[in-house]
């Protein structure tokens, strides 16, 4: 069976297309991309997802999937809108004059 691996950040978009043998598991197919060595990723610190789904490195796969290696976030979106509101509301939008045809 055929799947891609990716890791993708701002800077590097990397797309492994790896060949594993029926029933092989999500960490088989990391494992054999080589993605963790070549770009020196702390396989603890890593997610990983299947068509943006996190899912555990024992899960099987599928022919054609797409596994994404994920970085741990960089603050908690919870604690971010928290301080988002904290703020105060967004200013509105400049009124706009609406166009008439003539």
């Amino acid at each position: 069976m055929k799947v891609t691996v990716v890791w993708a950040t701002a800077s590097v978009q990397d797309l492994v297309d790896v060949e594993l043998p029926s029933g092989s598991s999500v960490g088989q197919a990391v494992d054999r991309s080589g993605l963790v060595r070549q770009h020196g990723l702390d396989p603890a610190r890593l997610g990983i997802a299947v068509f943006g789904r996190r899912t555990a490195r024992d899960a099987a796969l599928a022919e054609g999937d797409r596994i994404e290696l994920t970085r741990p976030l960089a603050v908690d979106p919870k604690a971010a809108r928290i301080a988002r509101a904290r703020t105060g509301p967004l200013p509105k939008p400049l009124h706009r004059a609406k166009h008439r045809p003539k």
